[in-house]
C-alpha cells in the first residue's frame, strides 16, 4: 500500500497553501485589447518621431524598456529635438511622472505582498492599469486586472515603439494622424466607471480637471496636469459615514 503523502496530487486540483488564480474575465481582455491596440499606436509615432528627431533607432527602444512612461518619453524627445541635454530630459520625465507615486499608493494592494513581484509591479503602475485597478473592488480581481492590463500593455508598447523606429522618418508627420488623441479618449473610457461612484469622486474629478485646464495657459505643457490630485481636497465623507469596521 502506497503512503499517502506520496500519492500524485490529481490533475487540476491546487496544491496546499496555494491560492487559485481567478478565471480572467472576457470583458476584461476586451477593454484590455482595446488600450493595448490605441497604446500601439502611439508607441509606433513614438519610435517614429524619435528617430526622425535625430536620435539612434535605440534610444527610443531603450527608453520603453527601462522607462516606460509615454508622457515621459515624448517630453524627453521634444527636450533634445529643442537641443536640450539628457539632465534636463531626465528631469522633465521625472516632473511628468510624479504623477505615479500617487497611483502607486492607490494600487499598492493589487501588486502583490512579495518584494520581487512589488518591484515588477511598480515599473508597470502607469495611468491605464491604475484605471483598470481602481475600476475593481475584489482584491483577487484587482490584482488580475493589474498583471493582465501591466504585462500586455508593455509588451504592446515595447513591440510598437520598435516598429515605429525601425519605420523611421517613413511615416512623414505623424501629427496629422491625430494619434494625440488616443490617450484621453482611452483614459476617459477608463474612469467613466469610477464616476458612477458616490463618496466625492465626482467632486474631486472634477475640481481637479478644473485646476489643470486653468492653469494650462500659465504653465509648460505636461505640468498642469499634476495639479489635478489637488481635487482630492474637495472630496468629503459623505453624511452619516463612519470610520467604524464592520465587526
Amino acid at each position: 500500500m502506497r503512503s499517502p503523502d506520496r500519492t500524485p496530487s490529481p490533475l487540476g486540483r491546487t496544491p496546499p497553501g496555494r491560492t487559485p488564480l481567478p478565471a480572467i474575465d472576457p470583458r476584461l481582455l476586451r477593454d484590455c485589447a482595446l488600450v493595448w491596440l490605441a497604446d500601439a499606436v502611439v508607441g509606433v509615432s513614438f519610435g517614429a518621431v524619435a528617430v526622425a528627431s535625430g536620435l539612434p533607432t535605440w534610444v527610443p527602444v531603450a527608453m520603453s524598456l527601462l522607462v516606460f512612461a509615454g508622457s515621459a518619453q515624448f517630453s524627453a524627445v521634444g527636450v533634445f529635438a529643442a537641443g536640450g541635454g539628457p539632465v534636463a530630459a531626465a528631469a522633465t520625465g521625472l516632473l511628468l511622472n510624479t504623477r505615479t507615486a500617487a497611483f502607486s499608493l492607490a494600487v499598492s494592494d493589487a501588486l502583490g505582498p512579495s518584494w520581487p513581484a512589488r518591484l515588477v509591479g511598480a515599473h508597470l503602475v502607469t495611468d491605464e492599469t491604475a484605471a483598470f485597478v481602481m475600476a475593481e473592488k475584489d482584491p483577487a480581481r484587482r490584482r488580475t486586472a493589474f498583471w493582465v492590463s501591466g504585462v500586455g500593455l508593455f509588451v504592446a508598447w515595447n513591440v510598437s515603439v520598435l516598429a515605429g523606429a525601425l519605420a523611421g522618418s517613413a511615416l512623414g508627420d505623424t501629427d496629422r494622424f491625430g494619434l494625440d488623441a488616443a490617450f484621453p479618449a482611452v483614459l476617459l473610457a477608463l474612469v467613466l466607471p469610477a464616476l458612477r461612484d458616490g463618496h466625492g469622486v465626482r467632486r474631486a474629478a472634477a475640481a481637479g480637471a478644473v485646476l489643470a485646464v486653468a492653469a494650462t495657459p500659465f504653465l509648460p505643457a505636461g505640468v498642469p496636469v499634476l495639479l489635478a490630485p489637488a481635487g482630492l481636497l474637495f472630496t468629503r465623507t459623505p453624511a452619516g459615514s463612519s470610520a467604524r469596521r464592520p465587526s
